[in-house]
């Protein structure tokens, strides 16, 4: 089990040092990864044998639950960050791989789908977001949970394969709401308090409630399955404890990676090919 997840945490750990520094080489190609999330979008960029050259992260407001709701400012930023990288690394981004919640391929996957090629990429790869992120967590048998900002997504896998997936509206934007309820705070401030680590000791048991209900829901949905372990992802699995709280009400050994918000990205990079979708 520790052996898995040493791969993700390693991988994570040289994405975080390449966002700081690309790792300019001779790659003959490089694949991306763009993961549209609800707080934050993070392009991955891997070379040829797979490992992290290059990175950027920024949070935007152009996906909401899931679902792009800004296509001007989503195609806009994803250019953006394309270029930015682009320079860094002195050579032209044409191929990339893209998740969706989910369950959503036919309300959204078009959407992503455009935003992506509409950037400048190829796309080689449209898969969902936990299925993605087990590219990294190499789970066998087990769920994945992508906590994101405005959706928890499930993957439930058996001999490493995925065997269900679900999609619910309950994740970081509820975060948010609950603190700018009880700080008396506007939602943009709330959002920006809940991101700072030095305050996740203070906010766990006020985001308490909240948290068991992810795990409320994680329960219902695992139920019919033999389900060992559950590894958390997403950006909002950051927040300190939360693997604490899931666990204990869920009853299952709960696993949370380095950094769970980059977990995705990777996988969706590690997705990405040369062969273009249709």
């Amino acid at each position: 089990m520790s052996e898995t997840f040493e791969y993700c945490d390693k991988l994570v750990e040289n994405f975080e040092k390449v966002i700081e520094k690309p790792r300019v080489g001779k790659s003959s190609v490089y694949y991306t990864g763009v993961d549209l999330g609800t707080a934050c979008v993070v392009l991955a960029v891997l070379d040829e044998n797979y490992q992290p050259a290059a990175g950027a992260c920024r949070y935007a407001d152009v996906v909401r639950d899931g679902m792009v709701v800004d296509y001007i400012g989503a195609v806009n930023l994803v250019r953006e960050m394309k270029h930015e990288l682009e320079e860094k690394l002195g050579t032209q981004l044409m191929y990339a791989a893209a998740a969706i919640p989910p369950g959503t391929d036919e309300l959204d996957g078009g959407a992503v789908k455009n935003v992506v090629q509409a950037a400048g990429f190829e796309l080689t790869n449209l898969l969902d977001e936990p299925t993605a992120a087990n590219e990294v967590l190499k789970m066998q048998n087990g769920a994945v949970v992508d906590i994101g900002g405005g959706t928890t997504g499930i993957s439930i896998l058996k001999d490493g394969k995925v065997v269900y997936v679900v999609d619910e509206p309950t994740g970081g934007t509820h975060f948010s709401l609950v603190i700018s309820g009880a700080y008396k705070l506007p939602f943009t401030d709330a959002d920006q308090y809940k991101r700072d680590s030095k305050n996740h000791k203070e906010l766990l048991p006020v985001l308490k409630p909240v948290i068991e209900k992810i795990a409320s829901i994680i329960t219902r949905h695992i139920n019919n399955h033999e389900v060992k372990e559950i590894s958390l992802v997403g950006g909002t699995a950051c927040l300190e404890g939360i693997e604490v709280i899931i666990e204990k009400k869920t009853r299952i050994y709960t696993h949370k990676p380095k950094n769970p918000m980059f977990v995705t990205p990777l996988g969706i990079a590690l997705s990405c090919t040369q062969e273009i979708m249709d």
